[in-house]
């Protein structure tokens, strides 16, 4: 079975803004989770609480993020690469467990409304905002390229806005004395909780259970390898992801006639082109055949 990578340019992920995002967190944690209790504001101890599960889940993140740039060993033929995976995968569990805890303690206060001292509220908020926004800031680039550092700036993304629903809250408390505000917003910060921790749970989801890719329509990839001079079927194969940077394909491919190895290495060259340019597939493992009997279908059940 021949094996070829296409090397491309990674993003290098900083796990020093995890570290700085752990610190933060910690900071607005306790001050919230010591506001909330003299203030009596459920929604800034459910922000506290989603706050500390911050600080465990930039932990993990910051964990796999370091276990990821190890070497792959004999034990471990592809190193921890997929251990980001699991984070942003348990991340993503966290942040809906949690938005179920505050949505029942919210509604158990929703209609039985306690006073509440707003304006500690309304400053703890700020300093959240402030804090969390930072937060946000250092790994916003970071995001767009791992999916491991997208759940924890989802995290610190819903941080923000929680932050933002407990001031707005604290100042219909202050002016208008609406303490029910307090469970509602509580609410509002659980449903957007589980709204943003539904598309990460169901993307980790796919790459752990080696699903092909949204973006790969195997089919198309079928048709341009047919266009090659040389190929009769490409079959037998299975795409997914190892990580944000490597897409694998794995298949069986049916040459049209009894080549020499140094001629098929010239067909799998075109075939690698093809499948990098066109479909972003950057390590291709493929088994060379020429009137084997077997299945001949794209996908077999093995």
């Amino acid at each position: 079975m021949t094996h070829n990578h296409v090397h491309i340019h990674k993003h290098e992920v900083k796990g020093k803004n995890l570290i700085y995002s752990i610190l933060l967190n910690l900071i607005i944690t306790i001050a919230q989770i010591i506001g909330g209790i003299l203030s009596g504001s459920l929604a800034l101890i459910s922000d506290a609480l989603h706050n500390f599960s911050d600080v465990l889940s930039l932990l993990f993140s910051l964990l796999a993020n370091k276990l990821s740039k190890r070497k792959a060993s004999v034990g471990q033929t592809f190193g921890f690469k997929r251990a980001e995976l699991i984070a942003a995968f348990v991340n993503a569990i966290t942040l809906i467990v949690v938005a179920l805890i505050l949505i029942y303690e919210a509604s158990q206060r929703l209609f039985d409304p306690h006073p509440i001292q707003s304006n500690l509220v309304i400053w703890l908020a700020l300093l959240g905002i402030v804090v969390n926004g930072s937060s946000v800031l250092l790994l916003k680039k970071d995001a767009q390229h791992n999916i491991n550092m997208k759940s924890a700036y989802l995290h610190l993304l819903t941080d923000l806005m929680a932050s933002i629903a407990v001031l707005i809250g604290g100042v219909l408390m202050k002016f208008f004395g609406w303490f029910w505000v307090d469970s509602f917003m509580t609410l509002l910060i659980a449903l957007y909780l589980i709204y943003v921790s539904y598309d990460l749970l169901v993307s980790s989801t796919k790459m752990l259970m080696l699903f092909t890719p949204d973006t790969i329509d195997i089919k198309e990839i079928v048709r341009e390898v047919h266009k090659i001079s040389g190929v009769n079927k490409l079959h037998h194969i299975h795409i997914w992801n190892l990580n944000d940077d490597e897409l694998h394909l794995e298949a069986h491919l049916d040459c049209s006639n009894d080549i020499k190895m140094s001629e098929f290495n010239e067909l799998l060259h075109k075939i690698e082109h093809v499948l990098f340019d066109q479909f972003q597939i950057n390590h291709i493992n493929i088994q060379p055949e020429f009137k084997k009997e077997d299945p001949k279908d794209f996908i077999v059940q093995d």
